[in-house]
């Protein structure tokens, strides 16, 4: 009887230590969104980044032509899926070093 009686206080003292617990981390979950939403951080950039650049890149293609859809490849590769001005075409272009380094004619 001894311990049954035990292992049920035991028990008992258990569960309500873990409903504690869950109160208390609700509590402070809301209190740490609530002090989120009330001071918003602004995103910057660190002062030892580098400054960004701007650069205006021209791709010669015939009169009419117009980008269909573009693709990243690898981080650095740019893929342009070009229409107009003749048959469809994939430009593979490197970012990296601002020049095409391929070309695919698709057919008809």
């Amino acid at each position: 009887m001894e311990q049954s009686t035990l292992a049920r206080r035991g028990l008992l003292a258990s569960v309500i230590g873990m409903g504690i617990l869950i109160v208390a981390g609700t509590g402070v979950l809301l209190a740490v969104i609530v002090h989120r939403m009330s001071h918003p951080t602004s995103l910057s950039l660190p002062a030892s980044s580098p400054p960004l650049i701007e650069k205006t890149v021209t791709i010669h293609e015939p009169a009419g032509t117009a980008i269909k859809q573009i693709a990243w490849q690898n981080g650095s590769l740019l893929a342009l899926h070009l229409t107009g001005g003749g048959e469809d075409r994939i430009v593979i272009w490197d970012t990296s070093s601002g020049r095409i380094i391929g070309r695919l004619q698709l057919a008809p």
